[in-house]
């Protein structure tokens, strides 16, 4: 059991995806309303800004901030101030995709796009680190790495199916 928490909370990202994934399921099938396409659609996507964007770059946040070393030595870096700030980048992605839940199409777009960017960034920099460092480090190279790139692909995928379909008119 011991290994299995250890795996949950260094590979928080993919436990929060997957948490995502079962309070989606959880509220489909408590929920009343009929479930359309639409709705099942509509579902996985509030709980993935829930999830894998709210709660995941919440806990982002507090490993930066209140664990900077621990987590600098998880990931193979020396720890620095950076790892506040890439802390309290974490928690402005959090309260968005918390904001995100139920929100605005606008809203989520901000909720998607910013921690794409910012998870592509990520992974881009783990790839120069695997080459030019040789830094194959659990945090660095195994489940986050392949996270920081299925997150921002999956979050991009839900936003374009949430897309206002209207014909012949762009916004």
């Amino acid at each position: 059991m011991e290994k299995f928490i250890i795996f949950a909370l260094s590979n928080f990202p993919l436990t929060f995806l997957i948490i995502g994934f079962i309070a989606a399921s959880l509220s489909l099938i408590f929920s009343r309303t009929p479930k359309s396409s639409d709705r099942i659609r509509e579902e996985i996507f509030a709980f993935f800004l829930m999830f894998p964007i709210g709660f995941s770059f919440f806990y982002n946040f507090v490993m930066h901030v209140f664990f900077g070393a621990m987590s600098a030595q998880f990931i193979g870096w020396q720890n620095s101030p950076f790892q506040t700030e890439v802390g309290f980048a974490s928690l402005g992605f959090a309260v968005v995709g918390f904001l995100a839940f139920r929100g605005s199409h606008g809203l989520r777009i901000g909720a998607v796009i910013g921690p794409a960017l910012f998870l592509l960034g990520a992974a881009g920099g783990h790839v120069r680190q695997m080459i030019v460092a040789h830094n194959f480090a659990p945090e660095n190279a195994g489940v986050i790495f392949y996270m920081d790139i299925i997150i921002p692909v999956l979050g991009l995928v839900l936003l374009w199916l949430e897309h206002p379909k209207t014909e012949g008119k762009t916004t």
